[in-house]
């Protein structure tokens, strides 16, 4: 059978700090984060099929990519759960928009989380292939289902 990889592109704003960090990204700061899920799958050839001809309705990925990562991260603070309570002001509107994550929230451990979450998404016949996070223009971390043991 055919497969074709399929790609849908996000974008969202987003701070964070990195604890106990040794450099400047310690500091909150921000990012305009690119990212691109693929996904792979043999077409549907169903005739009967509103799908026919589909690996997924990227409609139906950018659902689930929205409501998982771009809705809750879009113009957040991101900061490791183990962040002592008194460096974080949640009762300050600038804080308002704050998610903990059980991990240090680095380009790398985004990608990993992403994509255990996309995954557990996904119809039954459609596999994660990749997940590709920019953090700058420049600088990014890929996940890969190849790579996974």
């Amino acid at each position: 059978m055919t497969k074709i990889r399929l790609t849908k592109e996000f974008d969202f704003e987003m701070a964070h700090s990195l604890l106990n960090y040794d450099g400047l990204c310690k500091h909150i700061h921000g990012h305009s984060y690119k990212l691109a899920v693929t996904v792979i799958a043999s077409p549907n050839w169903d005739k009967n099929s509103p799908k026919r001809g589909m690996v997924m309705d990227f409609g139906d990925l950018k659902k689930i990519v929205n409501r998982l990562i771009t809705k809750p991260l879009d113009h957040a603070f991101v900061v490791n759960s183990e962040t002592p309570k008194e460096w974080l002001t949640e009762d300050n509107e600038l804080f308002g928009r704050t998610y903990k994550v059980d991990y240090q929230p680095t380009c790398e451990n985004m990608v990993i989380d992403f994509a255990n979450k996309i995954k557990k998404e996904l119809p039954d016949n459609v596999k994660l292939f990749r997940v590709k996070l920019h953090e700058t223009a420049t600088s990014y971390a890929e996940w890969y289902a190849s790579d996974q043991i």
